[in-house]
């Protein structure tokens, strides 16, 4: 997976059980937040930043979701006991890492890494922390998100 190419169709639940759908979304700027864990220190700081700068990500108009290898009931209650405002999405199986070169060196978790789709469904920014213990920088997502538009 490479800026440039075609991103990869793919549907999964979300914390209330509902598929989402990468398809649905074509025409607008699409934000894949891949994480390695719920409730874990950095993952948590990472997704609560997303939620205090909601603002910021709403005016851009993409549509942006995290997605980690938690299950939809692990979703439900991270997103309830943080008050998330993203749609949290399991890929249980880590298909949807594998589709997007988002898999960690941890058996069974997602790398994190940040994925912009532009509007025509091209992969416009895919970056993969080779460190999960560190967080992408919300500017640095919101630039990537804006060049995307």
């Amino acid at each position: 997976m490479k800026t440039g190419d075609k991103a990869p169709q793919f549907v999964l639940p979300d914390a209330n059980g509902e598929n989402w759908s990468l398809a649905d979304h074509s025409g607008k700027t699409v934000v894949l937040l891949f994480y390695p864990g719920d409730n874990t220190p950095v993952c948590t700081a990472q997704l609560c930043s997303v939620r205090d700068n909601w603002a910021d990500y709403v005016e851009t108009g993409a549509e942006v979701v995290g997605i980690s290898t938690d299950s939809v009931d692990s979703h439900r209650s991270f997103s309830s006991k943080y008050d998330l405002t993203l749609r949290l999405l399991a890929d249980e199986d880590a298909a949807v890492a594998k589709l997007y070169d988002a898999t960690s060196w941890l058996p069974g978790r997602s790398a994190r890494a940040v994925v912009v789709i532009d509007k025509d469904g091209i992969v416009r920014y895919h970056k993969v922390q080779s460190l999960s213990v560190f967080r992408p920088k919300d500017d640095e997502v919101l630039e990537a998100i804006r060049a995307a538009a």
